[in-house]
């Protein structure tokens, strides 16, 4: 029996955009089904016919997966609108329909993981499958021992509070922390909370992926390793909800190989 796969996991199956993307286009009517404009919830089966935004969605057209890691460089937007100026796509010039795994702020700099796979990208940003970012932080003068404390334990955020995360001090206006979460603008809002504003950020490490070998402004193709161990990570999620949902402390920081640069705070340029 045909039970039908959901609308907005069909999407992203077909390479088109996540399936949060895929919701909100539905929630906006630009997706139909038969004709007709589709709901949340709607199944495809076969012999349905998909339209996204005007026009047909290929049945047949399931693109090879492809996994990006872009070291971002400051002033690039994480969105796939080409209509938005720096936008990132238009910035690394891949040849095929790619988007963004979660979001790096405009003026942040660091890793940011790009796919046509929209399953996995769910699977990655939900905060209970407690995948670690790592980021390097600068703030704009010293920072207490007490203050980087208060931050680790969690702090009051957007109506929800911070999970306990990992931080380690590099200097005294510098510190490195390791988050399962991906709330709005989370690090600046943590160091606001304890009265210090973020004057650098950079992610350094996404799961096992690190910046080492990627200048800044540079992007590659994960290696077949690299994405086995990524799909290894996410092959139990379920993909479902990505926000305020519990789970367990990052494990403890990366242990950095040949390449590494060291324990230098990031510099501003």
């Amino acid at each position: 029996m045909d039970t039908g796969t959901r609308i907005n996991k069909y999407l992203s199956s077909h390479g088109h955009c996540s399936r949060r993307e895929a919701d909100r286009a539905i929630e906006a009517g630009a997706v139909r089904l038969n004709g007709r404009v589709a709901v949340l919830g709607d199944t495809v089966r076969e012999g349905d016919v998909v339209e996204l935004h005007g026009r047909a969605v290929d049945t047949q057209a399931k693109p090879r997966p492809v996994y990006l890691l872009l070291n971002k460089p400051e002033g690039i937007t994480s969105t796939t609108d080409r209509s938005i100026r720096g936008n990132v796509v238009d910035f690394i010039g891949y040849p095929q329909r790619v988007f963004t795994v979660g979001r790096l702020d405009k003026d942040s700099r660091g890793l940011l993981l790009l796919t046509n796979d929209g399953d996995s990208v769910n699977k990655i940003l939900r905060a209970g499958n407690a995948h670690p970012k790592e980021y390097w932080v600068q703030v704009r003068r010293p920072i207490s021992d007490d203050e980087l404390d208060a931050m680790a334990r969690g702090v009051p955020m957007l109506g929800t509070r911070t999970l306990p995360c990992r931080i380690e001090r590099i200097s005294p206006r510098a510190y490195k922390i390791v988050l399962v979460q991906g709330l709005n603008r989370q690090i600046r809002r943590m160091a606001e909370y304890v009265g210090h504003e973020v004057s650098i950020l950079e992610r350094k490490r996404i799961m096992h992926l690190t910046d080492a070998g990627l200048p800044t402004g540079a992007w590659r193709e994960l290696t077949n390793r690299e994405v086995a161990q990524l799909l290894e990570a996410v092959k139990d999620s379920d993909g479902g909800p990505t926000e305020r949902v519990e789970g367990p402390r990052p494990k403890d920081f990366y242990q950095p190989g040949p390449g590494y640069r060291g324990e230098r705070p990031p510099r501003s340029r």
